[in-house]
């Protein structure tokens, strides 16, 4: 990548790489330390633990807006770089602009304060405790409000763009209200509709199943889809997520012995983080051009893995047939691929967004899209959240969450931590999802086809190839016009759900 400083004709750029190679290795150890925290750590570490990645976030902080860093950006702008180098500064100074403009008392200060409210959350969340949780986020709250005002000072931007700008480059509130203003137009018709056309399906009944079944299902599926256990680990915890760093991805999963679905399809969403961690440019490691190129983009893979992988007619039936395997015990006859499909597809408004269908699943966002933007521009306090969650789910689902802060404003861990700004990525992921998901189609032929003969294969060469390895060398609208043809089109997601759930 680089070639010895003497002889290079890009010493300034060279350096730049030395420096944010140095930053991805304590990044490196800031995500193990988070995955250990919402894994392994002892409760009573918690506090000791705060304070050790509070300094280890302002060491970062330190490294990302050192003088000689911010001076060597324009430095190795003037000298003779190849379209990829481009790109890696290109991205080198998205980075170093998302950091030098705050100050490194306001990131420690956050890193600090959201573990605690992190913390804390994971026990009030099960006892119901909106009284307890609100002061804990309210101190959260009004530190992101003063990051999304600093950031957006610096980068022209009104406070909440400055947010999603950090999650998703580019993306702005105006196109955000544009795409979520087209959803609102036929999404509630929909769900009335799927919801009329699924009425004839008989309820089929989840059997109990042990954790420990559930886990060996979940690892024989993460198998079935390509994951690799040289290069990362199942592990349990009271949120799935996908941490660690590209070669050594940590993803978690949560069991309900009364559910096992919620387990195997959490698990099915991060393995599509982790492969497309796994598939990162391993010759750009340590480098920003390396990274995904941004949340919406990550969503999009594991929604398609979620969504429109998971739940094609092809995949149940070799789930199903996993799932005799692992649960056949608890079962009183063999699980059907029809039950399966009325089990994933069914489509009935619920109060919890992870497992929500994928029809009523952008109704959850847009709310939270609404809270987040009257969070940051103090036209909604949190004081004010529970009521107002309540009117919008009563609006776009037809629920009420009225004194029911677990299953409400309470659910998501998003916001004890600090990502505000995140959760259009969701939605976007989902669509971009779809959008790939057409274009594999004329690439490969029918998907369902290369899946019944268990030629995953193809599917995630096509993926690898067009996405994963891609790593942050194009911009989102070029990647994905790349791929595509086009930017980011939502006609696509619209017809998916069209013809999955009512043609």
């Amino acid at each position: 990548m680089t070639a010895n400083k003497q002889d290079s004709a890009t010493p300034h750029y060279d350096t730049l790489c030395a420096a944010f190679k140095q930053i991805h290795h304590f990044q490196h150890l800031q995500a193990l330390g988070d995955w250990d925290q919402a894994t392994m750590m002892p409760s009573g570490g918690s506090q000791g633990r705060g304070e050790a990645m509070a300094e280890l976030a302002l060491h970062i902080h330190t490294l990302k807006t050192a003088p000689t860093l911010v001076d060597g950006l324009a430095a190795a702008g003037e000298e003779a770089l190849t379209a990829q180098q481009k790109a890696n500064l290109r991205e080198m100074r998205y980075h170093t602009l998302q950091a030098t403009a705050l100050p490194g008392e306001l990131v420690q200060q956050k890193t600090a304060l959201t573990y605690a409210c992190e913390h804390a959350w994971r026990q009030q969340r099960k006892d119901n405790d909106w009284q307890g949780f609100r002061p804990n986020l309210e101190k959260v709250i009004a530190l992101v409000r003063e990051e999304a005002q600093i950031l957006g000072e610096v980068q022209g931007l009104s406070p909440y763009d400055a947010l999603l700008n950090k999650f998703e480059p580019g993306c702005r509130t105006a196109a955000l209200d544009k795409v979520f203003g087209e959803l609102r137009t036929w999404l509630p018709e929909m769900i009335q509709q799927v919801q009329a056309k699924q009425q004839s399906w008989q309820k089929v009944v989840i059997p109990h199943s042990s954790a420990a079944s559930q886990q060996a299902l979940n690892l024989d599926v993460m198998k079935l889809l390509g994951f690799d256990f040289n290069q990362g680990r199942l592990d349990t915890s009271s949120h799935p997520f996908s941490g660690g760093v590209p070669g050594d991805v940590r993803i978690t999963t949560r069991y309900d012995e009364a559910d096992f679905i919620t387990s195997l399809y959490s698990t099915i969403h991060e393995v599509g983080h982790a492969r497309y961690e796994q598939g990162l440019p391993i010759d750009w490691r340590g480098q920003p051009v390396g990274l995904a190129r941004s949340m919406a983009l990550h969503e999009s893979q594991s929604l398609f893995f979620e969504m429109q992988l998971a739940r094609s007619p092809a995949m149940i039936a070799l789930l199903a047939d996993k799932i005799n395997q692992h649960l056949g015990a608890n079962l009183n006859t063999a699980l059907s691929s029809e039950s399966l499909t009325h089990l994933v597809q069914r489509v009935t408004p619920g109060l919890i967004r992870v497992d929500a269908d994928e029809v009523t699943y952008p109704c959850h966002i847009m709310l939270r899209y609404e809270v987040e933007k009257g969070l940051i521009d103090n036209s909604l306090q949190v004081a004010d959240l529970p009521e107002f969650w309540d009117q919008q789910m009563q609006s776009l689902l037809g629920l009420s969450t009225k004194g029911d802060y677990r299953n409400g404003c309470m659910q998501d861990i998003h916001w004890p931590v600090g990502e505000l700004g995140y959760f259009p990525s969701y939605s976007l992921g989902a669509m971009y999802a779809a959008q790939f998901k057409a274009s594999m189609v004329q690439a490969l032929g029918d998907i369902d086809s290369l899946i019944e003969q268990e030629n995953i294969t193809q599917v995630m060469d096509w993926l690898n190839q067009n996405i994963w390895s891609q790593g942050s060398l194009l911009t989102t609208d070029e990647l994905v016009t790349q791929v595509t043809g086009e930017v980011l089109n939502p006609i696509h997601f619209k017809r998916h759900l069209e013809q999955r759930y009512l043609s």
